[in-house]
Parts: structure tokens; C-alpha cells; sequence
């Protein structure tokens, strides 16, 4: 029986395993700084109050990162060859969403990474120092090893976090209702409330600019069929969401009511985050967890790197109708200045990395319906075989998630800055 007629529960669990692609990068990509940052910041600050957060962007969120391999599996394409053939103005603006938020997004990620490299070995280069290192590393190996090694990496990360932090919850739940932590849902009073709900929405579960990755990702290896694309993507969606739930949950049984502020510093942070799985685990798990945590935004950092300048490479070549090839120059160009003006960006904010990830994430936030838009006119489109095309009750779940997300937005605008 073929890929494209067996049922993904009748294959083997080895065969399973090969068939995850292109979702174990996204899922690689989204379990970063949502999860370990953002996440166990929302446990720490809210206790379980902020679950409802993850569970709502997840949900609105869902049909339009299924988008990319929908579309990707039904015609062969990427999400940026559906923005092009929407018009110039929907491509442009994907290009220039790309080209504003890219280094941003690189180095927030990077921060994280050198204070974890920082725990874990010596803390002797500093935050700039260590970020250079990671940064030449990433795009030697970007350049050199390209997606194979991206995928080995993410695999094995992946399996090493999620084991350890499903672990670690099932060891905190008993004592967790004794600490009188509730599930009411905490809805923002006050100005910093609103500011880190609508920083902690923005990647949750990633920015929406990872769909169009995705489905590069997916045109790399080979498109697969649709049953293998939904069970890929199903089982990375279901796994950060329960990843992000199990983060909440350990900030707030570990540290709920035990620190006043968390860390600002990228180091401090990355001490923390190891102590709270030593402290539930036992110190063995220190060591074992800082790898984990470390190789987990090392993996972040190369498969962001990867992708922004994948995507501007596809931007480049459907704006000239150029061919394959005529992109690559674009891509090594990207990942070169990425890692230049992402190492500058680290330089001048790294005493304040909770900062930038907060700028990051809520620029995500803003921008989301725009790209959650295009993707809806992408699996509508003429292009898509009707038989693949959302309907009923996905569609209008589509249709729902963006309106929903386009209010929320605009409110946040208009709160923010007065509109």
C-alpha cells in the first residue's frame, strides 16, 4: 500500500516517524521563545490564569497555518507563489513584513540561545560574544549542510524537550492545586497586563510568517500527498500546543509567587528556566534539561535563520517570474546579512532581551490578519482543486479566526497609541 492511500494509524511507528517533515521543522521553529520564554513568563506572572490565551490563539490561529500544507500538498506551490498571484501588493507586503521583522525576530531568538550557552558552559564570551559564535556556527552549517541537518537536529531535540517537560508537569500537578493556584481565566486590568497578553498571542503558537515557510520546507523535500501533508502538520500543531500548556503550567507550579520579576537578562533567564526543572526533577535533570533547552533554540536560531531568507529568495523569484535557481544568490545573501544586522541588534539591547522578544512578538501580533487574509484567499483560490479547497465549517472557522483576530488587533492599535 502507497503514501498516498494508507491511513496514517495503520502505518508502522517507524514508518510514522519518516513521514514527519516539514511539520517537525515548523513545530521546531513555533517550541522556541513562545514556549520557553513566553510561556513559563505567563505561568510565573498569571499562574494558570493565561491558559485560556494559549488555547484561543491556537484555535484562531489553527486554519490558517493549515494553509501551507494544504495548499502546498494540492498544487506543488508555495504560500509566496499563491501572494504573487494574488497581486503584486500582497507579495510586497509579505517582502516588506520580512524584510522589517527578520533580524528582530533572529535576535531575540539568538539572546535566548547565549544565555543559555552562557549556563551551560562559560559564560566568558558575554550575551554579544556568545551570539557570534552561534551565528557563525548557524550559517556555516545553513550554507554547507542546507535542510538535511536542520531536520536531523530538530528530530532530536524535539523528542528530548518534550519528554523531559511532559515529565516534569506530571511530577508538579499533585502539588500544584495545593498551592491554591486557579483555573478562572485572568483577563487584563492594567496597561502591562494588555502589553504581555498581546506579546504572549503574538507567537502563539509562531508568527504566521512560518505557514510560508512550511510550505517552502514542504517544496524542498517533495511535496507529499494531502493525508501525509495533514497528519505532519497535525501532529507539530498538536504537539506546541501541548508543549505551550505543559510551559504555562510549570511556571506557575515552580515559580508562581517565588520571584517578583523575571530576569531581563537573556543569562538570568536561561539560570532560571534549568532551576525550574532541577528543583522538580532533582538535580540530574539540570544538566539533562540545560542541553535540551539549549539544543531546542539552537535549532530555533537555524531553522529561523533558514527561513527568512528562504522566504525572501521566494519573494525575490516570483516578483521577477525568475526560475528556481535565480533565488539562491538571494538566500545566501539573506543569511549572511541576517546574521550581520541580528549580531548589531544583540549588541545594543543585551541587557534587555525580555524587551525585544516583547517587540517582536507584538508586532506578530498587529500583523497576524494580514498574512492569516492572504492565506484564506490562497486555499480559495482558483489554484486549488475544489475537491481541496476549505468548506463548511472550516471554512467558516477560517473566516471566524480572522475576523476575530483583525478586532483584536485594530483594539490593541487603538488602545496603544489612541486611535
Amino acid at each position: 500500500m502507497n503514501a498516498s492511500t494508507s491511513s496514517p494509524s495503520s502505518l508502522s511507528p517507524r514508518t510514522l516517524w519518516s513521514k514527519l517533515g516539514p511539520g517537525v521543522l515548523w513545530a521546531g521553529t513555533a517550541v522556541g521563545v513562545s514556549h520557553l520564554v513566553q510561556s513559563t513568563r505567563a505561568g510565573a506572572g498569571y499562574g494558570l490564569g493565561l491558559l485560556w490565551v494559549v488555547v484561543l490563539a491556537n484555535l484562531l490561529k489553527y486554519p490558517a497555518f493549515e494553509a501551507g500544507p494544504r495548499f502546498t500538498s494540492a498544487t506543488g506551490r508555495d504560500l509566496a507563489w499563491a501572494y504573487a498571484r494574488q497581486g503584486r501588493w500582497a507579495l510586497g507586503t509579505f517582502g516588506l513584513m520580512t524584510l522589517l521583522t527578520m533580524a528582530i525576530v533572529e535576535a531575540a531568538i539568538v539572546m535566548v540561545t547565549a544565555g543559555m550557552a552562557s549556563v551551560l558552559i562559560t559564560d566568558a564570551p558575554g550575551v554579544v560574544g556568545w551570539s557570534a559564535i552561534l551565528l557563525a556556527v548557524t550559517v556555516v552549517l545553513l550554507l554547507v549542510g542546507r535542510l538535511a541537518v536542520l531536520d536531523r537536529v530538530m528530530r532530536t531535540m524535539m523528542i528530548i524537550l518534550s519528554v523531559t517537560t511532559v515529565a516534569s508537569v506530571a511530577m508538579v500537578l499533585p502539588g500544584l492545586l495545593g498551592k491554591g493556584i486557579s483555573l478562572a481565566p485572568v483577563l487584563p486590568t492594567a496597561a502591562g497586563d494588555v502589553a504581555f497578553i498581546v506579546a504572549f498571542a503574538g507567537w502563539m503558537p509562531a508568527p504566521f510568517d512560518t505557514s510560508v515557510w512550511q510550505s517552502l520546507w514542504a517544496k524542498a523535500e517533495g511535496p507529499a500527498d494531502a493525508r501525509t501533508a495533514r497528519f505532519d502538520f497535525h501532529v507539530a500543531y498538536l504537539g506546541t500546543v501541548v508543549l505551550a500548556l505543559c510551559f504555562v503550567t510549570l511556571g506557575a507550579a515552580v515559580l508562581f509567587g517565588a520571584v517578583d520579576e523575571m530576569p531581563g537578562s537573556s543569562v538570568a533567564f536561561a539560570g532560571l528556566l534549568v532551576d525550574t526543572y532541577g528543583s522538580v526533577l532533582g538535580p540530574w535533570a539540570r544538566p539533562v534539561i540545560l542541553v535540551a533547552a539549549f539544543a531546542t533554540m539552537l535549532s530555533t536560531t537555524f531553522s529561523v535563520a533558514d527561513g527568512y531568507p528562504r522566504a525572501l529568495a521566494a519573494t525575490f523569484r516570483h516578483w521577477r517570474g525568475a526560475p528556481e535557481e535565480a533565488g539562491e544568490p538571494v538566500r545566501v545573501g539573506g543569511v549572511l546579512v541576517l546574521a550581520a544586522v541580528s549580531l548589531a541588534l544583540i549588541a545594543g539591547a543585551r541587557s534587555s532581551f525580555t524587551a525585544l522578544v516583547d517587540f517582536a512578538t507584538t508586532v506578530s501580533f498587529v500583523l497576524a490578519p494580514v498574512l492569516a487574509v492572504m492565506n484564506y484567499r490562497a486555499v480559495m483560490s482558483d489554484d486549488m482543486p475544489a475537491h481541496a479547497r476549505p468548506t463548511g465549517w472550516f471554512r467558516g472557522a477560517h473566516l471566524t479566526g480572522i475576523v476575530i483576530l483583525s478586532l483584536f488587533s485594530l483594539g490593541y492599535v487603538a488602545w496603544k497609541w489612541g486611535v
